[in-house]
């Protein structure tokens, strides 16, 4: 069988090998860190959430990011310093506004699709990874965002997702611990949570049991072609002195996140992925009386722009916000305390004096939509840009790239 390339070892690039490996394909992953998992798909909010496939691209959300630009807190921050690649991006957002309502159901489907693979991997492969099937309740505060919210539940239902509005009472019957006066919400049943990076890591095992290759520590400098792809890389193993090496394969999928953009200019084609930085708290949940009044049910406050997950007896986890300001990685207190803040607000009963906090940069498509399929190239495959919905999508994805990699490799068996 074909030997295949798998450049990142996120929760797209595992995925992807995985559903290489099932269709019984030669699989190397290579990624620059030194266990799978370590970027995007190390510490993100844990929804699975078709209930959040509402895509961005709307006048709103332009407007929010322009009247929020002077604070610092503010849910979605844009620096305003010009490069062209951000303001390029911005534009090409602009204009898929046009496929917002066509773009948000089709996600919809997908999440619901993704549900099917990711669970049953998991049990497949006896994966653990603190899975909480409670469902996920978006609270509304007020009249105005429940009756945005309620036309964006009848795209949703279009995409075939059961989600329902509920009442002010009913949101607290779902979650009683949760605090705060609210207008209403919209509850989705079928929605879970789960710790990416456990899951990640766990079927990087199972990959590596089925015969995958790994290579870690690895800095890809080249990429050529001649009757084969030959990936050049500097071994940045720690108990080595830094080398050059070379792989060969028969063909090659990005899932490299931000890095798809370099590595497509390589390949000759053009992935328009954006980093958004969004950030998240791990609270530990100490002693009974945190654990009794932390929510197990998942929550999605769109005014806040948070999401929660319950990660076992012992963790939650809360995170968002959205902030464009390119490759910046720093974790900075001032976007970090009003996560706490609402922890605090909404759940005074949780201690929060052990907080650890993160940054991630998503890989956004201006379309909100992720790069799935082919490439100019033959033997080029590309499965990234999932954006805040790569833990929700990455197990349907996979499964995509994978029929377009045995779609084309079956015709060149016939030509040859």
């Amino acid at each position: 069988m074909p030997h295949i390339a798998v450049i990142g070892a996120g929760i797209t690039g595992v995925t992807t090998a995985y559903a290489l490996l099932e269709r019984g394909y030669q699989v190397t992953v290579i990624d620059r860190q030194r266990y799978a998992a370590m970027e995007t798909s190390f510490a993100n909010g844990g929804q699975l959430s078709a209930s959040n496939a509402e895509v961005w691209n709307h006048w709103s959300t332009v407007l929010k990011g322009i009247k929020w630009m002077a604070r610092r807190d503010a849910p979605l921050l844009m620096n305003p310093k010009p490069t062209w690649h951000k303001y390029g991006w911005l534009a090409e957002f602009v204009s898929n506004i046009v496929n917002y309502r066509e773009n948000t159901v089709e996600t919809t489907r997908l999440a619901i699709a993704a549900r099917e693979h990711l669970f049953a991997i998991a049990k497949r492969e006896n994966i653990d990874f603190d899975h909480v099937s409670r469902g996920i309740l978006h609270i509304c505060w007020d009249k105005p965002s429940f009756k945005h919210a309620l036309k964006v539940n009848s795209m949703l239902v279009e995409g075939g997702l059961d989600r329902r509005p509920v009442t002010a009472q009913e949101v607290k019957s779902i979650e009683p611990t949760l605090h705060g006066d609210f207008h209403g919400g919209f509850y989705t049943p079928s929605d879970s949570t789960g710790d990416i990076h456990k899951f990640t890591s766990g079927l990087a095992s199972a990959c590596q049991r089925r015969g995958a290759r790994f290579i870690f520590d690895a800095t890809v400098e080249s990429i050529t072609h001649d009757r084969s792809f030959r990936i050049g890389y500097v071994d940045n193993r720690p108990d080595i002195r830094p080398r050059y090496d070379l792989i060969e394969a028969d063909g090659i999928v990005v899932c490299a996140g931000l890095a798809s953009r370099h590595f497509a200019r390589i390949l000759g084609d053009r992935v328009n992925v954006y980093p958004v930085k969004g950030y998240s708290i791990t609270v530990g949940l100490d002693d009974e009386n945190s654990q009794s009044a932390a929510p197990w049910v998942s929550l999605l406050d769109e005014r806040a722009k948070i999401v929660t997950s319950r990660l076992g007896a012992s963790r939650f986890r809360v995170a968002g916000t959205a902030e464009f300001n390119g490759m910046n990685r720093d974790i900075r207190h001032d976007r970090v305390a009003p996560l706490v803040e609402w922890t605090r607000a909404l759940f005074p009963g949780v201690d929060t004096h052990r907080v650890v906090p993160w940054a991630g940069l998503r890989p956004m498509m201006p379309n909100m939509m992720p790069r799935i399929g082919k490439g100019r190239q033959p033997g080029v495959f590309y499965n990234t840009g999932h954006g805040h919905l790569g833990w929700t999508l990455s197990a349907v994805t996979a499964q995509m790239v994978a029929e377009s990699v045995s779609a084309e490799f079956a015709i060149g068996a016939l030509a040859a």
